[in-house]
């Protein structure tokens, strides 16, 4: 539903954005349709942001108007507890989250702390930046938390906006990549971006893997990535949500492989990100939708129907 709201004022560790674009991401759709329990109401989601400064708060940091910024999911934490002290903020339990616990950029204006909001490297179209808000940013860390080395053998499953952000810096890193996904025009697509081999969650690569990755949000890929990690290997569960995961025979644990799961993200994680995506230079394949039309690209993303990452134009 669309509505007429005030524009922001922004606080004084805060700057006013004028949004230009804001990718489409899984997370939205978890947090319209229920899945995730509801933070507030009225709420406007979406977290992969890129617009112009409009306004900055006295303490907001060193912004100019016109400046172009990008804000992903973790919009703000504390600083101060266990986790955050640790370098762990993405696990800061007073953390807020952008287009969940605030309204974020499904709109013409959204407000944002000036800590926690980042300049956008300039070889990067609006479009294809938003993406790496958040589809670039937990596909960063998922590698690293895979501990995958180079040379090494990943497996990713699920092939949407995170998956063809993370093939790339995959083989940027020298990693083979093999790529599961049930939809034919998605393995073409890991194939066109380098996948070394593609199936179905049901196939088995040719060699077992170093590391596996799942994008996708059903609890009944987890079986099916462990029994294909060689002895030692770890799989990282990428999403917020998960639909239940069934009983697993303990062979597929057994030899030391892990399972461990991705929660949200750090600002170290998203200025090293933003850095190489600027070195290799990721390309982010994107659908463009206009603002009017974001209940239809919601419905496009959940049933798989985009190829690469959708985004929301706002610029008129």
């Amino acid at each position: 539903m669309v509505r007429e709201v005030d524009i922001p004022v922004p606080a004084d560790d805060e700057i006013l954005i004028r949004v230009r674009a804001c990718g489409l991401c899984h997370t939205d759709l978890h947090v319209v349709e229920g899945d995730l329990p509801p933070k507030r109401s009225p709420l406007t989601p979406g977290h992969q942001i890129v617009g112009v400064v409009e306004k900055a708060g006295a303490n907001a940091g060193p912004y100019s108007a016109g400046e172009r910024v990008g804000l992903p999911w973790l919009y703000w934490a504390c600083g101060g507890c266990v986790y955050c002290r640790k370098g762990d903020e993405n696990l800061c339990e007073s953390a807020l989250f952008t287009g969940y616990d605030v309204n974020g950029g499904f709109a013409d204006y959204v407000v944002a702390k000036g800590a926690f909001a980042y300049r956008i490297p300039p070889g990067f179209t609006d479009e294809n930046a938003a993406p790496l808000l958040c589809a670039g940013i937990i596909s960063f860390r998922a590698l690293r938390l895979s501990g995958i080395a180079r040379g090494g053998r990943v497996g990713l499953y699920g092939f949407g906006a995170s998956a063809h952000i993370a093939i790339q810096v995959a083989r940027h890193w020298g990693c083979e990549v093999y790529v599961f996904s049930r939809n034919e025009n998605h393995r073409a697509h890991a194939s066109q971006l380098g996948a070394r081999w593609t199936g179905t969650a049901e196939d088995a690569p040719p060699e077992p893997l170093d590391a596996a990755i799942s994008f996708a949000p059903a609890g009944d890929m987890v079986p099916k990535a462990l029994r294909v990690l060689r002895r030692g290997g770890t799989l990282v569960l990428a999403g917020i949500y998960m639909s239940p995961v069934p009983p697993l025979e303990y062979s597929l644990l057994y030899h030391e492989r892990v399972v461990r799961s991705v929660a949200n993200s750090t600002r170290k994680d998203a200025g090293d990100f933003l850095r190489t995506a600027a070195e290799i230079p990721v390309k982010t394949e994107v659908e463009m939708f206009p603002f009017d039309r974001a209940n239809e690209a919601l419905q496009l993303l959940k049933a798989s129907k985009i190829k690469g990452a959708g985004v929301l134009c706002l610029t008129g």
